[in-house]
């Protein structure tokens, strides 16, 4: 019975050419540094057409980090923060994707930086579905949520010459994901 419940699936995967991945945190603690990761993917397997308890799988390059500038990036991914050499990938699984509202679900996942996994919950705004010029069946997401960087070993930081930090613990996630449902579904 269960393979029948999976074969009724519908399967979309991420549009990387209409969808980001942006993160913020604070420098100094006075202003805030944008990044953002240019090379990712994922899928969507969901077993109503809201979407509702949809398995969520996600996965970004390290190497792919940008914050337009690029002694700072060569910085990110080196054994002070990233290690990319080490860990080139940054993983997301979801145990729980549950409608809250028409528009809104409450996404609840594990979260893999650094070989170092822990549970995070984010928000998520359905934007809608639509059919593309090719005729394709599109769906558009806005995830947002915090993680605090040291738990997952992002624990580099220097300190000012008057005792106070470099960069805030917070991270803000943002990305804006389309997702093209697959022609077998």
């Amino acid at each position: 019975m269960e393979k029948t419940a999976e074969l009724q699936k519908t399967k979309w995967a991420i549009d990387p050419m209409h969808s980001e991945v942006e993160f913020k945190i604070k420098h100094l603690m006075i202003s805030t540094v944008t990044g953002s990761f240019k090379k990712f993917s994922g899928t969507i397997s969901n077993p109503s057409e809201d979407f509702n308890h949809g398995d969520i799988q996600f996965t970004m390059d390290v190497n792919s980090i940008s914050t337009n500038q690029e002694g700072r990036d060569k910085h990110l991914k080196t054994a002070d923060f990233f290690d990319a050499e080490k860990y080139p990938e940054i993983n997301f699984k979801s145990t729980s994707f549950k409608k809250v509202s028409e528009h809104n679900f409450t996404l609840i996942g594990n979260l893999t930086i650094k070989n170092i996994t822990k549970s995070v919950e984010v928000k998520v705004e359905f934007g809608g579905i639509a059919k593309d010029s090719q005729g394709n069946l599109k769906a558009g997401f806005e995830v947002t949520g915090k993680i605090n960087r040291k738990e997952f070993g992002l624990t580099s930081n220097s300190l000012t010459d008057a005792g106070g930090m470099v960069l805030g613990e917070e991270v803000t996630i943002l990305a804006n994901v389309q997702v093209t449902k697959e022609k077998d579904s």
